[in-house]
């Protein structure tokens, strides 16, 4: 088989095992939100980092949710980590966002973060800080989920289904998981341009 089919064969097998009732809760997890007033915090770094950023405009356009990635700000991401250090970042970004109980931090990330093995400490501590603070916590990751998994109200795990596509699935999941987000009717409170367009 070829590389490109058995990839692709590898996104079918991942399609059929994604837990359905995980992303329901996360839905229940933004409806509550929105109910509340509450605002949502993406969290993601590198490419998921880049999905944080696409997921902000959505839930904000289609979606009508108060949303914000501390990603987009490039100037104050940079003064933070040159000044406080890069693993506290987002925790300190959040902190100067005022997080509150009635606001969501979802992570987008492909391990989900693990600080024994200092991989993506900046998301562990701003869990840790979300949690202090009664703030919701969701996620969309990959592998195991990480500490993200560990702590989160709801979080849905792309299934791994080889050892050597985990970082391209689970950063693609993302997108297909946060457009049916947006897409659902839960939460799609404003018609999207195309769809619209066809209609009339």
């Amino acid at each position: 088989m070829s590389f490109t089919k058995h990839y692709l064969s590898e996104a079918a097998e991942i399609l059929s095992q994604i837990d359905v009732a995980a992303i329901d809760r996360v839905i229940g997890k933004l409806q509550d939100v929105g109910r509340q007033g509450g605002r949502l915090f993406i969290l993601g770094v590198g490419g998921s980092a880049a999905n944080a950023s696409h997921a902000v405009n959505d839930f904000r356009k289609i979606c009508g949710i108060e949303a914000y990635c501390p990603t987009d700000n490039v100037s104050e991401l940079t003064a933070r980590t040159n000044d406080e250090g890069w693993e506290t970042v987002f925790a300190q970004w959040l902190h100067g966002s005022r997080l509150n109980a009635r606001d969501l931090v979802m992570v987008l990330s492909v391990g989900g973060g693990d600080l024994d093995r200092n991989i993506s400490p900046n998301l562990v501590r701003a869990l840790q800080y979300a949690k202090e603070v009664h703030a919701t916590v969701v996620g969309i990751v990959g592998r195991d989920g990480g500490y993200t998994a560990r702590v989160a109200d709801a979080c849905v795990i792309v299934p791994t289904v080889n050892n050597q596509t985990i970082t391209p699935h689970s950063e693609a999941f993302q997108s297909v998981i946060w457009h049916l987000l947006v897409s659902h009717p839960a939460l799609k409170s404003h018609a999207t341009r195309w769809e619209s367009a066809i209609a009339a």
